[in-house]
């Protein structure tokens, strides 16, 4: 009878630590989708002062491209240090240290703007990617291991809508405080605008100023906050643990997705202001051309909900096959049309692109067990895809026409389709 009723009470014990934990679990993943729309805002930015310094500083598109370069680069340069940061300090903490640069980053925005430098703007974007460098290595795998191993993809694709929420967003505000001194810019160059190089710089303080305050709130919370701890630091002895993630070859394919998906949305979101104020395409100005940037992230919004809820009933790897091929067909139909048809074909590649970073990124993670800080390292390592393929659809505008370059981000969601389709399911290794 003793054994009973102890075995009874050792249930309801379990029972209420289940929901007790259950509770933790909600409140942790409310908490990170307010990351998740910070740097997804913020990421967004740079599509509206791309075009908004390529007049400011006459640069052609390879060199106004090097902002994507700096920003992303940062992530091919930082990953592996913040896999091994958020490994001994755990996952809150380095949401605490990733807020803190990325903040810092938006401070230097204001000597930047203050002294016209083209160099020091972009010095500001690497200080200011290094943070959210940090923030994804410690957030994404910390929402994966935030249940269930088999709703993982669901799970992260339902905090990355909100990432999308903040590109959504973003472009209004862009528009608003940037954009607002150069409405009357076009797709050629300006005669008619006489204002000083450092004084039409000078309206990017506001916004960063801003964000840099944002940030800086966001980083006291998440220090008094109570996330539950799940184990993210690394074993004390690095030596015990056998094999390397770099054995997965899930992983590995995956990274190469992860490098040509980021490639190839943020050459496109580059482009699409360049691309919408065309003659043949939308004839728009720079300003106006902006507020369409929110339907291409929005499609990404909404299509993340969407995908949230498909993926609990169909096999992820097939959803995101299914939506890359639909990307090609898309960008395809952007490259070989005009007017609206190629305008509209293009911002839809957005709803494709919705679910394609957080299931490859889930996907990738897979059994990787010990391995898995170092492997979204590796992950977010390979997110300096966001610097080359721009880089290189830049120097293909410069010399092709921008309606031509989009070959580049047509090819890369074709190798997302092949990874959806079978590189997921690459064997695992034994240890």
């Amino acid at each position: 009878m003793a054994i009973a009723n102890e075995t009874e009470a050792s249930s309801v014990s379990e029972a209420a630590t289940s929901v007790h934990q259950s509770g933790n679990f909600r409140f942790a993943l409310v908490a990170l989708t307010s990351l998740f729309f910070m740097w997804g805002f913020i990421t967004c930015l740079n599509d509206i002062l791309i075009p908004y310094l390529k007049n400011m500083f006459e640069l052609n598109y390879a060199q106004a491209m090097l902002v994507q370069f700096c920003f992303f680069g940062a992530y091919f340069i930082v990953s592996i240090p913040a896999g091994a940061l958020v490994g001994k300090i755990g996952y809150q903490k380095g949401i605490v240290t990733g807020l803190g640069i990325a903040c810092l980053g938006c401070l230097l925005f204001y000597p930047s703007a203050s002294f016209a430098s083209y160099w020091m703007f972009l010095g500001a974007f690497f200080v200011l990617a290094s943070g959210i460098t940090i923030l994804q290595v410690a957030a994404n795998p910390y929402v994966s291991v935030l249940g269930p191993a088999k709703t993982a993809s669901s799970r992260l694709t339902l905090t990355q809508a909100f990432n999308s929420f903040g590109t959504t967003v973003a472009p209004f505000f862009g528009s608003w405080l940037i954009l607002s001194t150069s409405h009357q810019m076009t797709g050629e160059a300006a005669p008619d605008l006489v204002v000083s190089a450092a004084a039409q710089v000078s309206t990017v303080q506001v916004p960063y100023l801003i964000l840099a305050g944002s940030l800086f709130v966001l980083a006291v919370i998440f220090i008094l906050l109570k996330l539950p701890f799940l184990g993210q630091k690394l074993p004390a002895s690095s030596a015990k643990v056998l094999g390397s993630a770099w054995q997965f070859p899930h992983l590995v394919l995956g990274s190469v997705g992860i490098f040509v998906y980021v490639g190839a949305e943020v050459a496109i979101g580059s482009f699409l202001i360049s691309f919408l104020v065309q003659p043949d395409i939308g004839g728009y100005t720079h300003a106006e051309a902006a507020h369409y940037i929110a339907y291409y992230f929005g499609g990404a919004m909404v299509g993340r909900f969407i995908g949230a809820a498909v993926m609990q009933k169909i096999k992820a790897g097939k959803v995101l096959a299914f939506n890359a091929i639909c990307a090609c067909l898309l960008v395809a139909l952007a490259m070989l049309s005009t007017g609206a048809m190629a305008m509209w074909a293009l911002l839809l590649v957005g709803l494709c692109n919705s679910i394609m970073f957080p299931t490859i990124f889930s996907l990738a993670l897979q059994d990787l067990e010990q391995h898995t800080s170092q492997g979204s390292g590796i992950l977010c390592l390979a997110i300096v895809g966001g610097a080359i393929v721009p880089l290189f659809q830049g120097m293909l505008a410069d010399h092709f026409g921008i309606q031509l370059a989009f070959i580049l981000p047509l090819l890369c969601y074709g190798f997302i389709a092949y990874y959806g389709a079978k590189g997921c399911d690459a064997p695992r290794p034994r240890f």
